[in-house]
């Protein structure tokens, strides 16, 4: 674990400015208190850090869950009430991984993944630009495209466009510049600029100029365009910022309904996170589901016990993550550490950190995930790939990211249904001489009801006075639908004067009294 060290600390680092504005922006949108975001990410690093199989992945407090938690605190009638929720959704993840329900993420198409990482990268772009200009009405981490101020994503850039920051707008540009001038050139240049990472520079030069110039006329920068970190001023009063779950509606039915929805949607978060970082991880290691869904739940009940927010696995911070040359899990269990000694000894200096210089980082990050280049790729692969891809950034950039990632899977259903539409037999005419015409349909090696329509079609389509060869040689699996088209279509053929010779593992059969007893009687091999 501490061979990478060299690379995995700068990551670290990188990951700790990226989740500590995500963590406060998440759960000012779920209506949470500050600090319960905090935790999250607190945990997600350590705990979940520690336990999980991902060697790329950084978990955390997730956008997606935000509007759930939002509505499920009101509902329950406290934050206390909610948090026995948060725990028993992490027993229930717990349980998934015990029944080996990890399995699920690996029948999500690629061009579906590819996709949600692409609309991820798109939205991080556009909710970055209102903070890029210091104009902060949206909090940081809300992803969803409507907003509670009944603003939408791109009302909100054009807002940020009548409200420019001029210091905000400074610091974000030079501390961009930092990032290109660091990634392109100095990092080739000396060891020195791969140690100490442009990241850290940036935020580093966003606190100087804030200190030095933040408080003139010219380059004002407002409190709210600052991060807002919870300032304790003792040890009671640190303490004081947590909470503890109300154990005693337990057994309320809202309150395990709410469990449940938050157990299914932050592991199918955290799964589809976990394909995706294989996807983008240089040496292609595999995340074991099943441990990943067993560390996921042991952190939401740690961090339900003491006020944290649920937990998944993160795209955003993975992508930093592996982007910042991070190598093993060590990145991410620092990154958690960072954050706790951080909120107790130093936030007042975090305090002073602009919001925009965070969104120049978070730019460069989604940028990668979007570049051009994956979307000529992606066309360039066909029609097939390039539908699903499409529809499901659409679906993620326009409403949230379980809906985008449906709508693009079931894109990729409707595809897969049609290709089997297709390819479910191959007809080839051998001779038309003497009136007769000798036609071979070869079926497939898997023929199932979806492909009733296409073979009928074709059967239906024979013209009389047919010799038809029914090759089913390489035919594994027959549906019953199937057999009950071809008997039926028997009857008909002899009406039609269609002579039927049926090629099976077993030789030539003319004309069978019944296909399905034939197949019944078949060898299981076959």
């Amino acid at each position: 674990m501490f061979k990478y060290l060299k690379n995995d600390l700068p990551a670290s680092i990188v990951v700790f400015f990226v989740a500590l504005p995500l963590c406060l922006g998440i759960a000012l949108a779920s209506g949470a208190p500050l600090f319960s975001g905090l935790i999250a990410g607190i945990v997600g690093g350590i705990v979940v850090g520690a336990l999980s199989g991902s060697q790329i992945g950084v978990s955390g407090p997730a956008a997606g869950l935000a509007a759930i938690v939002l509505t499920a605190i009101g509902a329950l009638g406290s934050y206390e009430n909610f948090l026995v929720a948060v725990v028993l959704g992490g027993v229930i993840q717990v349980i998934f991984g015990v029944l080996k329900a990890g399995v699920i993420g690996y029948y999500f198409p690629s061009s579906v993944i590819k996709g949600m990482l692409t609309g991820i990268g798109i939205i991080i772009i556009l909710k970055q630009i209102p903070h890029f200009f210091g104009y902060d009405a949206d909090p940081e981490g809300d992803f969803a495209f409507t907003q509670v101020d009944g603003e939408n994503t791109f009302s909100e850039i054009l807002n940020s466009f009548k409200q420019i920051s001029l210091g905000s707008t400074l610091v974000a540009v030079i501390g961009l510049a930092i990032l290109i001038l660091w990634e392109k050139v100095l990092s080739k240049k000396a060891k020195i600029f791969q140690l100490i990472q442009g990241p850290l520079v940036a935020v580093v030069f966003g606190i100087i100029f804030y200190i030095m110039f933040g408080s003139t006329d010219t380059f004002a920068i407002k409190t709210e365009n600052l991060v807002s970190v919870p300032i304790p001023e003792d040890a009671s009063s640190f303490l004081a910022q947590f909470s503890f779950p109300n154990f005693e509606v337990i057994t309320r039915g809202d309150v395990l309904l709410t469990a449940f929805t938050i157990a299914l949607v932050a592991s199918l978060e955290t799964l589809l996170c976990v394909e995706a970082t294989d996807k983008l991880d240089p040496q292609k290691r595999v995340t074991p589901t099943n441990r990943e869904l067993f560390a996921q739940g042991t952190g939401n009940i740690i961090s339900g016990m003491i006020g944290g927010l649920p937990i998944t696995q993160v795209i955003v911070r993975s992508s930093a993550n592996i982007q910042s040359g991070g190598k093993t899990k060590m990145s991410a269990i620092i990154h958690g550490f960072f954050l706790l000694i951080s909120v107790i000894l130093i936030p007042r200096l975090l305090n002073k950190i602009p919001l925009s210089v965070l969104a120049s980082i978070l730019l460069l990050v989604g940028y990668k995930l979007a570049k051009p280049s994956t979307f000529k790729a992606m066309y360039a692969a066909g029609w097939k790939q390039f539908v699903p891809f499409i529809v499901t950034i659409v679906g993620i950039v326009m409403t949230d990211l379980l809906v985008g990632i449906g709508l693009g899977l079931g894109v990729g259903i409707v595809v897969i249904l049609y290709k089997s539409y297709q390819n479910s037999h191959f007809l080839h005419i051998e001779d038309k001489s003497n009136g007769v015409h000798k036609i071979k349909m070869t079926l497939a090696e898997e023929v199932t009801f979806f492909n009733k329509g296409a073979i009928l079609k074709e059967l239906d389509s024979l013209p009389k006075d047919t010799h038809l060869t029914l090759d089913v040689r390489k035919t594994r699996y027959l549906d019953n639908d199937i057999l009950e088209i071809l008997d039926d279509f028997r009857e008909k053929a002899k009406q039609r004067q269609i002579h039927i010779t049926l090629l099976s593992e077993r030789g030539e059969v003319e004309n069978p009294d019944s296909y399905i007893e034939f197949f019944r009687l078949r060898p299981k091999t076959a």
